[in-house]
């Protein structure tokens, strides 16, 4: 019986028309008899507890389990769901003089009403900063760091570059895909898929490409995004670098296993300048529109870089970008557009992502 029969065959009228039919006809079983009002209750009962055990039923298997149920699923094969993590940012301190100067680990501050704290000193005046609500929110925020106590001397503080990105809790459908992938995929120890394995569980890695024997028997390199899919920070290269193979040994003191030598580093951004002929109407302006414009090809460019790690190249297609630019809010037509000053695709190497350049419209 399949699943469709099954819910008529358990539903609330099928199921106490079968209990009527049970009754001899010479009784009354009609609407408001005794035997009727008998039997109804029974009958939801029984529709009710066929939902449950659907239900139920759901949550045992991984395409359907949710929640706690997809993490005992997951964990049956090794995997846990990633935790919110911090972003962690630099922060610039200038004493009265505007030059650099050292401030207090730990010493707390306010930014776009966000807290931060200084975790550890990079160099005179400048530090690394963690954000003290986990998450994503963290990634976009910059500006002038407030003091939360009195800090001797400091004339002005600034939070600038992204070290690590702050990631949200892992939803159901990224851990439903991990879990898919792991039982999928074959990871033993030191093969292609267990390195993905290993340096996407690193926090801050959103992907990565491995390459084998890139320098010689037993050599491996790691090229890495962060989790927001951008070339990644030389402190992020240096963080997953130590947790895989630090010191560059091959002695297994890492994640890597022994005899292999891994090399982590990240992409080359190649920006993606655009010009364009564009017929907007009256109801808008041309800065709005190239506003507009730009989100969406900077949108369009971020799903290419989430293909990154999948594919050997990626492929800026000129007909996608105008198709982009005419589905824009304001614009009726669009034509002659040029791509780093050529007119046909861009086609980048394996290493390169592309990231948002300049915008004209004219």
């Amino acid at each position: 019986m399949n699943q469709e029969d099954l819910d008529e065959y358990f539903d609330y009228d099928v199921t106490l028309n079968r209990m009527l039919d049970k009754i001899p006809d010479t009784l009354d079983k009609r609407e408001g008899s005794i035997i009727y009002d008998a039997l109804a209750p029974a009958a939801a009962e029984i529709a009710q507890m066929y939902i449950v055990l659907k239900n139920n039923i759901d949550l045992v298997f991984a395409d359907t389990a949710v929640e706690g149920y997809l993490d005992r699923l997951s964990g049956q094969v090794g995997l846990t769901r990633k935790e919110a993590t911090k972003a962690i940012k630099q922060g610039n301190f200038y004493d009265e003089n505007d030059k650099l100067m050292d401030i207090e680990l730990n010493s707390r501050f306010t930014c776009n009403d966000s807290y931060w704290c200084a975790t550890e000193k990079i160099s005179t005046g400048v530090y690394r900063l963690e954000c003290e609500e986990a998450g994503a929110q963290g990634n976009n925020v910059n500006g002038t760091l407030i003091p939360v106590d009195y800090i001797q001397g400091l004339g002005r503080a600034t939070l600038t570059e992204l070290l690590i990105p702050g990631e949200d809790q892992e939803s159901d459908d990224e851990l439903r895909e991990r879990y898919f992938e792991q039982i999928g995929e074959k990871s033993f120890g030191g093969n292609v898929i267990d390195y993905k394995n290993k340096t996407k569980s690193i926090d801050g890695v959103g992907a990565v490409k491995v390459t084998p024997i890139w320098n010689g028997g037993g050599t491996v390199k790691l090229t890495i995004l962060d989790s927001n899919y951008d070339k990644a920070s030389d402190v992020l290269i240096e963080e997953v670098q130590n947790k895989i193979c630090p010191d560059f040994s091959n002695e297994g003191l890492g994640l890597a296993p022994i005899g292999h030598i891994v090399t982590v580093d990240t992409v080359e951004e190649v920006e993606i300048n655009i010009q364009s002929q564009v017929t907007i109407d009256d109801t808008t302006t041309s800065e709005k529109v190239k506003e507009n414009i730009g989100a969406a090809i900077e949108k369009y460019l971020l799903g290419q870089r989430e293909t990154w790690e999948d594919t050997d190249t990626i492929v800026i297609r000129k007909a996608q970008v105008e198709a982009i630019i005419l589905n824009t809010e304001g614009v009726i037509d669009v034509s002659n557009t040029i791509l780093n000053n050529q007119s046909g695709n861009i086609e980048l190497s394996k290493y390169q992502v592309p990231v948002l350049g300049e915008v004209v419209i004219v």
